[in-house]
């Protein structure tokens, strides 16, 4: 029976530095203010990569559109350097989502991508198609 309480113990001790590491974790802008190099629609298990139509205009709604998003804080960038990346959080455990919006000529490209893990079980995709529906995009 001790061993099972050890066991248990040392599993919540566990748990609790990684929810603390989590939410704790610097944030590098550097490592997360970068232009994206696809410039199409792509899908994959970590996040997604989305290039609409858009404007400067387009860019300064988006920015308010995902300022507005719960859990969501401006990380690097300005509507002037036409890139701009944010930080979201998750509601319980707060792991951080990476999303950096790029205004090339007349193309607005959205990348939503995961910190930790290997897949965001496809939040990043519909967090993205949220936001370009309030846009009025297609996602």
């Amino acid at each position: 029976m001790k061993w099972f309480a050890a066991v248990l113990i040392a599993a919540v001790v566990v748990g609790i530095g990684i929810a603390l590491w989590v939410r704790l974790a610097p944030t590098d802008p550097s490592r997360w203010h970068v232009a994206p190099l696809v410039r199409q629609d792509h899908d994959y298990a970590a996040g997604v990569i989305r290039a609409v139509p858009g404007t400067a205009e387009d860019l300064e709604r988006l920015d308010a559109i995902i300022r507005a998003t719960p859990r969501t804080v401006h990380l690097a960038g300005s509507l002037d350097e036409g890139m701009l990346s944010y930080v979201t959080r998750s509601a319980f455990w707060g792991f951080p989502d990476y999303t950096t919006v790029v205004l090339r000529g007349d193309t607005l490209i959205i990348h939503a991508r995961l910190r930790f893990g290997r897949s965001d079980m496809g939040v990043n995709k519909a967090r993205v198609s949220r936001w370009l529906d309030q846009l009025g995009r297609d996602a």
